[in-house]
């Protein structure tokens, strides 16, 4: 290990140790924030194929809540934009763009705990067949639901430490 690479390490170790010091303690750690959501969040029921998938990988990583201490409401909206044409003008790569406005109530005084919208992009191409080109926007539906998910368990880990117990 060279002299560069060994200061490297040393000052890396330095910043861990001073991590505590500044309040960070990990999510996913015993007593951290992603734990006082497990089994916590009920979902609403979900009324299209878009909003089953999105609310199944939250329950993927939240667990299943029938009546859970908070409820979280989910309002989906989808677009399809043409991103890439051929010179005849026959579209061949779609981008799908994808917001969720997400509630979350106190179940037990129905007070409002957060507002707030989550987005993201996916894209799929439609030169194959139109099998492959269905498989491929299901896909990439898919895909961002899984995405928007992602997003909005982060953004609830992030206010958990300041969510009512």
């Amino acid at each position: 290990m060279s002299w560069c690479d060994r200061r490297f390490v040393i000052a890396g170790l330095g910043a861990l140790a001073l991590l505590p010091a500044c309040g960070f303690s990990p999510a996913y750690g015993p007593g951290g924030a992603a734990g006082r959501l497990q089994g916590q969040v009920a979902l609403d029921d979900p009324g299209n194929r878009a909003a089953y998938m999105l609310h199944r990988r939250i329950e993927d990583r939240l667990g299943h809540a029938p009546s859970g201490r908070y409820r979280l409401s989910t309002s989906i909206d989808t677009s399809e934009t043409d991103l890439g044409t051929t010179s005849t003008g026959t579209t061949t790569r779609y981008q799908v763009l994808g917001q969720v406005d997400i509630r979350l109530l106190d179940t037990a005084s129905g007070a409002v705990l957060l507002e707030d919208r989550v987005d993201s992009f996916t894209g799929y191409s439609a030169t194959g067949s139109n099998v492959a080109t269905l498989a491929s926007e299901r896909d990439a539906e898919e895909r961002l639901m899984t995405l928007l998910a992602d997003r909005i368990v982060d953004r609830l880990i992030a206010v958990a430490p300041d969510l009512p117990a």
